[in-house]
């Protein structure tokens, strides 16, 4: 799949290079000549990923990498340095300033393209969490805890069969981290299920032959690895095993010998890039459960109502079994409300709702469908259970008064039922339901009633 990169270079011949190598393999190439233009057309939306020199006038590419990364609408976007400067300390700046690899002119090919397919794989996973999550982004997207660098002392899983090696990393780490460290991939996989969930993996490629890539590769097949960081090492002339790793699901990688402070950077970029990921994630299941659940109660909602009941309903068709419903009503909840106020009225709410569950079975399922209205689907339930479960609710809400601040107020419930018959559907039963309903407040309130089919 092709992606749109943003090539930011002083430098016109260094731009036409690039643009020409990266359009021979079919990537859309924006171009920008300095920091500014770069920010703007960043800004703009629908850039895959950026290509940035660092020595250019006015504002380096450094800072240009800052700013992209402290705005919340271009931070996941991946910044790659692509510069003449080789030195470890140039290096390490440029991972603390947020960018996601560092490379020296000239790139050659396999470091180029490995590093842009990984990451521009990685910015489509996020683009779908981004764009399912729109709404609920929008609500956090200027949190500090979302976008700040990692902090604390957090869990690392280290791979690899050298002692020293072993060592020497736990030594560097030590102070930041915690470190389980393994050369065994069935103890590695076992650690990942057990104790606090790891932050990101270190695999050493020097293990025994390709049991480093194996283990990529069983990271990305299992539910609790598929979305762990793992950072690659390997040495100069083991390149083709990091490109292999890079593209079997390694998201960043680092050569021996290994300087420790790199190391640090890239493990902080990995950890700040998951925590982001798992924000937008945890974000995307909200807004699911919001999409599906009444915010005052916490019970399902009209729309999961009329889908898992059309849904049991075919269930009872098809297998002949029993199904039973109730509406319920509570009894003169205007009045509460009048009196009492609206916030009144919604602690009543949340208390029917919890008085409700208290009193149901687990597999009965209880909707709030609007206002002071409830639905409850009984499955595999005829009309004597039915009836027993209802009057349980019924019971249990005449049975205390509810405690408001006010002072505490009795209330009661009117229910009405409906038992399947051959021919209903979802209209049919919620009507004889409603129909029963009426009835129970007609006669008196604070009963339960079933009509006839």
């Amino acid at each position: 799949m092709t992606a749109r990169i943003l090539v930011v270079d002083d430098n016109e011949i260094n731009l036409r290079l690039l643009e020409a190598r990266l359009g021979a393999e079919f990537y859309e190439v924006v171009l920008a000549v300095n920091g500014p233009e770069a920010l703007a057309l960043a800004a703009t939306g629908g850039i895959d990923l950026v290509l940035l020199d660092v020595m250019m006038p006015g504002m380096d590419g450094y800072e240009v990498c800052r700013r992209l990364k402290a705005d919340p609408q271009t931070t996941h976007i991946p910044v790659v340095l692509v510069t003449a400067l080789d030195q470890p300390s140039d290096r390490i700046e440029g991972l603390n300033a947020g960018a996601d690899d560092f490379l020296t002119k000239p790139a050659r090919d396999l470091q180029l393209f490995t590093r842009v397919r990984s990451l521009t794989r990685l910015k489509r996973v996020t683009d779908e969490l981004r764009e399912r999550t729109a709404t609920a982004l929008a609500l956090f997207a200027d949190e500090e805890d979302v976008f700040r660098a990692a902090s604390g002392r957090d869990r690392i899983l280290m791979f690899g069969d050298d002692p020293r090696e072993a060592t020497r990393l736990l030594a560097m780490l030590h102070d930041r981290f915690v470190i389980d460290a393994t050369a065994e991939r069935g103890a590695f996989m076992a650690q990942l299920m057990e104790g606090p969930e790891p932050e990101a993996a270190l695999l050493d490629l020097g293990a025994a032959e390709g049991s480093a890539l194996r283990l990529v590769a069983a990271l990305r097949t299992s539910d609790a690895g598929r979305h762990l960081p793992i950072i690659a090492m390997g040495r100069p002339e083991q390149e083709a095993a990091l490109a292999k790793a890079l593209e079997i699901g390694a998201t960043d990688y680092i050569l021996k010998p290994i300087d420790r402070n790199e190391l640090r950077a890239r493990l902080a970029t990995q950890v700040r890039r998951r925590r982001y990921e798992s924000r937008l994630r945890r974000s995307l299941t909200d807004t699911v459960a919001l999409a599906v659940r009444d915010p005052l109660t916490g019970l399902h909602n009209r729309r999961f109502c009329e889908a898992r009941l059309a849904k049991a309903i075919d269930q009872a068709r098809a297998g002949r079994r029993h199904l039973s419903i109730a509406v319920a009503d509570i009894d003169h909840f205007k009045r509460i409300n009048d009196s009492r106020g609206h916030a009144a009225g919604d602690e009543v709410l949340r208390q029917f709702a919890s008085r409700l569950q208290d009193a149901l079975r687990g597999s009965d399922l209880a909707c709030r469908i609007g206002g002071e209205e409830f639905v409850v689907l009984m499955p595999d339930t005829d009309g004597e259970d039915a009836l027993r479960v209802a009057e349980r609710v019924r019971e249990r809400m005449a049975a205390a008064p509810f405690a408001l601040p006010g002072g505490d107020i009795a209330v009661t419930v009117s229910a009405g039922l409906a038992i399947y018959a051959d021919g209903d559907d979802a209209a049919s039963l919620l009507s004889r339901a409603d129909r029963s309903l009426y009835e129970a407040k007609r006669t008196g309130r604070n009963r339960v009633l079933a009509l006839a089919a």
